[in-house]
């Protein structure tokens, strides 16, 4: 998969994470998500690469509709992978919605690779942290990977 369909997952997850934040922030549903990214209201990022970009409506459906269906079986894969005394609910609203969007993703899209997906979800940490956020998200998301998915 080359450029275009590249730009155009990027802008779904990056999508996808600023919907299920939108969720937990402002209790918008699915639908209204949904809607949002179908206008081209979501993602809302200032980078042309992915404002010109027309972004993965069925990526973007699968990574909010399954982080949303499945949270709580998620939310145990990403918990089972923070460090003792640590909960999910401590950590910022846009990390969470980075690890639930990034984990649906591990769990419900196997032909995508490990990696691809790995490397993705920390470059949007990177968007949005200037701290320690984007390697907790990457070794977060390594392990949980060997949970969410069968192969390496």
């Amino acid at each position: 998969m080359s450029g275009p369909a590249n730009a155009a997952r990027s802008a779904a997850r990056l999508g996808a994470v600023q919907a299920l934040y939108q969720m937990e922030v402002s209790g918008a549903t699915t639908a209204d998500v949904i809607a949002d990214f179908s206008a081209g209201k979501l993602p809302r990022e200032t980078e042309a690469a992915y404002t010109e970009t027309e972004g993965d409506l069925d990526l973007f459906k699968v990574l909010v509709e399954k982080a949303v269906d499945r949270q709580a079986t998620l939310d145990r894969a990403i918990a089972r992978r923070l460090s003792k005394g640590w909960r999910l609910e401590r950590l910022d609203a846009v990390a969470r919605a980075i690890l639930r969007a990034a984990a649906a993703e591990l769990e419900q899209r196997p032909d995508i690779p490990t990696p691809v997906v790995i490397d993705e979800y920390v470059e949007i940490a990177k968007s949005f942290f200037d701290g320690p956020e984007p390697g907790f998200v990457n070794a977060t998301l390594d392990a949980c990977a060997r949970d969410l998915r069968s192969q390496p």
